[in-house]
């Protein structure tokens, strides 16, 4: 048993899609979350940069006392997580690998920042465990702005979900993989969108599910008796932060 808590960060409030099925399927853990939104969106920035801003992230989060730490970011996810993992003992997962582990069919979308797409991160871990895969790409750059503006479920955003995915509406999708924590938020006008016959893949719930093997397995796993709660940080304009929790049904 280990009762230190898990730290978790993100360039906003998008992992706060992942802490939420992170709650759902670990209820006796605590969290520790962080937003850095002085520097979203992450998808425009270096890898360079994204690295600097994780390593700072996760000397925080060390200062905190965590077991370990999830990455509930794509795009540091993809550009971040190896220099992360070799960097620091604590353990470290990121939300790309158990979610290509997953039943994904034959014909694959993803969809992603830029940093993330150009990376093909999602793109070779999925091939690793289905080389059959065929895998369509695409960068959807706007629908970080529009999640963090508070501009999700309206016809904003209706309308450049349907100018982006109008792009994989002929390549006969089995699933659509949400390569960014952000666009769980749209997810319900994209299902519109892209109509039943595709699976949308939420990243955040493979990786709540492999975390918990993970802490049984290691013997990480809070008393079973604890209820978990949460804490926040965010780098700037924690009152902005706060408001886009609301809308998540996350208190803070």
């Amino acid at each position: 048993m280990d009762t230190r808590p898990i730290g978790m960060f993100d360039s906003g409030c998008g992992g706060l899609t992942v802490l939420k099925e992170y709650m759902k399927e670990l209820p006796h853990e605590d969290f520790i979350y962080y937003g850095d939104t002085a520097h979203l969106p992450y998808g425009d920035k270096s890898k360079e940069k994204i690295i600097e801003y994780a390593k700072n992230i996760v000397e925080f989060l060390l200062s905190q006392n965590v077991k370990m730490i999830v990455i509930a970011c794509g795009t540091a996810s993809a550009q971040a997580y190896e220099e992360l993992k070799n960097s620091y003992q604590i353990p470290i997962k990121n939300i790309i690998e158990p979610t290509a582990k997953t039943n994904l069919g034959n014909t694959v979308g993803v969809i992603a920042t830029k940093g993330t797409i150009k990376s093909e991160a999602w793109k070779n871990e999925i091939l690793k465990h289905h080389p059959q895969a065929t895998i369509h790409s695409l960068a959807c750059p706007l629908f970080v702005p529009i999640v963090e503006e508070g501009f999700a479920g309206s016809e904003i955003s209706r309308l450049v979900i349907h100018e982006y995915l109008s792009k994989l509406q002929d390549k006969n999708l089995d699933s659509l993989v949400l390569g960014c924590t952000h666009y769980p938020i749209l997810e319900e006008q994209m299902k519109l969108e892209m109509g039943s016959k595709v699976q949308i893949i939420n990243a955040g719930k493979e990786s709540a599910k492999d975390t918990h093997d993970f802490l049984e397995q290691n013997h990480l796993a809070n008393d079973s008796s604890h209820v978990g709660t949460s804490s926040f940080y965010a780098s700037d304009d924690f009152e902005s932060f706060k408001e886009n929790a609301k809308k998540l049904e996350i208190t803070i």
